[in-house]
């Protein structure tokens, strides 16, 4: 009897441990979000998911003409200076993934300016935490802890079909991903089909 009682101790623990897994957590909250039928497609400086390319083009000759933004790294991005918005001056990189002309993703790429090898402080792991905190006072509170398939551990938030994931790529940059999660569902839907 005591060997049946270890057996169903065991089997609820490790019940009980996978349910609370981060990747459980993710799955559960990616569910109820999408379910809840909202939609945030906010993104920032005025760009949205949804925006067609030549609009997306239109909005940010506009804020480059106020001088908010510049051509980014290698004239393949748009540049914003963050200078107060982190700890330390910062510099963000983004350009945005068109599906049908229409905005789905944008990844953004973070770098302090006065990173070094040496300067622990200016880690792209203590960057990664900057811009989590930074998000949180725009996007709100929410972040969980996720493992991201290439890159270890990872922060995101879903909130409706905007799902958020940041994390760091090496010792010198950080990424934050916007992805519009009810395209990509439908996405993986159709190429899982066509696969079949």
């Amino acid at each position: 009897m005591n060997s049946l009682k270890w057996v169903v101790m065991v089997l609820l623990s490790a019940l009980i441990v996978g349910g609370c897994s981060p990747g459980k957590k993710y799955e559960r909250r990616l569910n109820r979000e999408l379910s809840s039928g909202i939609r945030y497609d906010s993104l920032f400086m005025g760009l949205s998911f949804g925006m067609s390319s030549e609009l997306f083009y239109e909005h940010c000759w506009g804020l480059h003409r106020d001088s908010l933004v510049r051509q980014g790294s290698a004239n393949m991005s748009v540049q914003y200076d963050l200078n107060e918005e982190l700890n330390y001056p910062a510099t963000m990189n983004f350009y945005p993934v068109f599906f049908e002309n229409r905005i789905v993703e944008m990844p953004v790429r973070f770098i302090y300016n006065g990173w070094a090898p040496w300067s622990k402080e200016l880690s792209a792991s203590k960057l990664a935490l900057d811009v989590k905190h930074w998000y949180e006072d725009i996007y709100g509170k929410g972040f969980i802890t996720v493992s991201h398939p290439m890159n270890g551990d990872a922060y995101t938030k879903i909130d409706g079909n905007r799902r958020i994931t940041i994390y760091v790529e090496n010792d010198l940059y950080v990424w934050a991903i916007f992805t519009d999660m009810l395209h990509k569902m439908e996405n993986d839907t159709l190429s899982a089909a066509v696969q079949n």
